[in-house]
């Protein structure tokens, strides 16, 4: 999660936990839904629940941290590539991060119990500029259609997975399917007129 300005950095026992912390918490819940416990957390980090408590007061807190991660690792990803020279292939690269990591995945369950955080809503603008950015780059170099914005994406990068969810033991690898036929919509060659103009967020 990212450090308030006037925050002491952790020292590197307390940054280490809070690490294995996080990790065991995203299995626990991906495993046992919201209702994991405190305790099983703990266990499966390898610390004592005080370990936890001292790091997040309540399991919001441990979620909403979770989610930061996740989200700031996909920004930090779009970042990385708003330098490549191919603008195409790097919005198609970051669509297939998104799409590809179990972590990603875990977001959308997570998120319900978090998406109102001050925290976690910082980490959505960061992670929409980084968006924004790929997209217009993309438009410029002519490799989406001149309609579509980073509003778009934002909104779409998470779609394959969503769509697989609903197939009964799908293939792990079903996404790519759809982030392809995604990709090609954005395409610019074919491309007719939206009906509606793009939603804002």
């Amino acid at each position: 999660m990212t450090t308030p300005p006037d925050a002491r950095p952790l020292r590197a026992d307390a940054a280490r936990n809070r690490a294995l912390l996080l990790a065991a918490a995203a299995d626990e819940f991906a495993e046992h839904g919201l209702e994991a416990s405190v305790a099983d957390i703990a266990r499966r980090a390898g610390v004592g629940k005080g370990t936890v408590f001292r790091h997040f007061p309540t399991k919001d807190d441990l979620i909403a941290a979770i989610v930061v991660d996740r989200i700031n690792d996909l920004r930090t990803a779009g970042e990385q590539l708003l330098d490549a020279e191919d603008a195409g292939a790097a919005l198609l690269e970051f669509l297939t991060i998104a799409g590809g990591q179990r972590q990603q995945r875990d977001l959308s369950f997570l998120m319900g119990s978090a998406e109102w955080k001050p925290d976690v809503k910082r980490a959505q603008a960061g992670l929409f500029q980084a968006v924004e950015g790929l997209a217009v780059r993309a438009r410029e170099h002519g490799a989406v259609r001149e309609d579509v914005t980073g509003t778009d994406v934002f909104l779409l990068m998470c779609a394959p997975n969503y769509v697989s969810e609903y197939v009964p033991n799908a293939s792990p690898d079903l996404w790519q399917r759809y982030l392809a036929i995604i990709f090609d919509g954005l395409r610019p060659e074919g491309a007719h007129a939206l009906p509606q103009p793009p939603p804002t967020l």
